[in-house]
């Protein structure tokens, strides 16, 4: 952290990067908190406390946590059935499980996710974000409904996006001292307030004026029947919140060139949500858009999330209405920009040159991304390209066959698991066999139980034609594994006549 205050030039990058994503973060948290129905300051407060302590101490500088639509999904059916003193508990319990994920170091774990299920998860983010934008659009009836705004506030919204858009695109190219984002949302809040044009801004979602937040225990019922209510909710949120953070880390390793740590992150974002539920707020996660703002503008340092959260405060306790003077289409514009370079458009280009699996996957992870939910989405891109793995590594299983005088020898090749075990039963031949068969190991491994029971399988179908079925070139692994996977396999590999199977290893 001292080391910005050395270089004035990115310390500036640094504060205006975080002033830029504090005011992107508005507008996002008050719509996440009404989706949850809770006071738009649950969504505000948490924003603050998620973005200050993740900023601080997560493993990953740069990178900005806040109130996050992807938990509020899921809050709103507690909220709904028991209100929210019931979803801070949740929330307090969500971020005790995220502590134990860094104490256990699970946060590792997220290297393992393909490449295809990423590119799944970021196309599928960016479109769920660029969708978001459209409930901008629409009014609330008295019923309850939601109906389209009339066609020349429309058309006064667009034509200040395109604006803001276009400021956004085209500055960098004559001016970088400050963030073209900011810049285009000073400048059309100066047009919309000089001009006098009526337009939807921050103050029309609803007022943002308040105080710090408060110390607050949550008022439940501290016994195991409020446990058995929340226990569900906390780790449904504190999956989808580690997957979403995790993710995004991944993403901004790869953006920066640099590598955040996995677990420190789940340890911060545990340590964040645990605070944020003492203080009356909905918690929160990583999220990819204002990740995106922040590290578009150049930051790279935990300053700009620092900032960023001081300065939600701030607009929270000083500036409520300067804020809710910001008009909407800037915000929307900002994020349509942050869509448009969050979207892998070089993804297109895998059709018809990366393996129709992978390109499978990832239209699998992107479509349940939009139209499901995204923890469920990444987990089945996993399943899927596990899947896929399996089938592909069953399909390699061969044999190469030589007959020697007194024996046939089969020459495996292949990983023998539990996917590849009917194709191995499906290479030999126990009737046209002479008396003596030989499986050799030199080019293969058995990997699983599933693998020890298929050559114990093979060798009674050799026995019940009263021939001898040998292993041989066992590796050492292949040979413990067959030792533990109890009594029956080791009788007979050692002792036991009747399945005619021995350890040839030194033949």
């Amino acid at each position: 952290m001292l080391s910005v205050f050395s270089n004035p030039a990115q310390l500036r990058t640094e504060v205006l990067s975080g002033l830029t994503v504090a005011l992107a973060l508005v507008p996002e948290a008050i719509a996440f908190a009404l989706v949850a129905q809770l006071h738009p300051l649950t969504g505000l407060y948490a924003a603050f406390i998620v973005a200050l302590i993740t900023s601080s101490i997560g493993g990953r500088p740069g990178m900005i946590s806040a109130a996050a639509g992807s938990l509020a999904v899921v809050m709103v059916a507690l909220v709904v059935t028991h209100g929210p003193e019931y979803l801070f508990a949740a929330v307090v319990l969500m971020g005790i499980f995220q502590l134990l994920a860094g104490l256990l170091r699970l946060g590792k774990f997220i290297r393992m996710v393909p490449h295809p299920v990423m590119l799944g998860f970021v196309n599928g983010l960016a479109i769920v974000i660029f969708l978001a934008q459209f409930s901008h659009f629409k009014t609330r009836l008295p019923d309850g409904t939601a109906d389209w705004l009339p066609s020349g506030q429309i058309a006064v919204m667009v034509g200040l996006i395109a604006l803001t858009m276009a400021i956004i695109y085209l500055l960098p190219r004559v001016l970088r001292a400050v963030p073209a984002a900011l810049a285009a949302i000073v400048v059309v809040t100066l047009l919309v307030s000089f001009a006098g044009i009526d337009t939807r801004t921050v103050g029309d979602m609803a007022s943002i004026a308040g105080g710090l937040p408060k110390f607050h225990l949550p008022s439940v019922p501290w016994n195991l029947e409020t446990l058995r209510i929340v226990l569900p909710y906390s780790l449904v949120l504190a999956g989808v919140g580690l997957i979403e953070s995790l993710l995004t880390l991944n993403l901004l390793d790869e953006i920066t060139d640099t590598r955040g740590a996995p677990n420190r992150e789940c340890l911060g974002l545990g340590a964040a949500n645990v605070v944020a539920g003492f203080f009356s707020s909905m918690g929160g996660c990583a999220l990819i858009g204002q990740s995106m703002i922040n590290v578009g503008n150049g930051a790279r340092l935990r300053l700009s999330g620092i900032v960023a959260a001081l300065s939600l405060l701030a607009f929270i306790l000083l500036g409520s209405r300067l804020i809710e003077a910001i008009p909407l289409a800037a915000l929307i514009g900002l994020m349509f920009v942050v869509c448009e370079k969050t979207f892998e458009w070089s993804s297109f280009k895998l059709f018809g040159r990366a393996p129709r699996s992978d390109v499978a996957v990832g239209l699998l992870v992107a479509a349940v991304t939009v139209f499901a939910d995204l923890a469920v989405a990444v987990i089945a891109g996993v399943i899927a390209s596990a899947l896929v793995f399996a089938w592909e590594h069953a399909k390699n299983v061969q044999a190469h066959i030589d007959l020697q005088a007194d024996a046939k020898v089969y020459r495996l090749k292949g990983t023998l698991f539990f996917a590849s075990t009917a194709r191995f039963a499906d290479l030999f031949s126990p009737r046209d066999d002479p008396a003596t068969v030989i499986v050799d190991f030199a080019e293969a491994r058995a990997m699983d139980h599933s693998a020890i029971a298929a050559i114990d399988a093979l060798a009674q179908r050799y026995r019940a034609l009263g021939k001898t079925l040998r292993l041989r070139h066992l590796s050492p692994d292949c040979a413990e594994l067959l030792a533990r996977a109890g009594s029956v396999v080791e009788r007979d590999l050692a002792s036991d006549p009747r399945y005619h199977v021995a350890d040839d290893r030194l033949g």
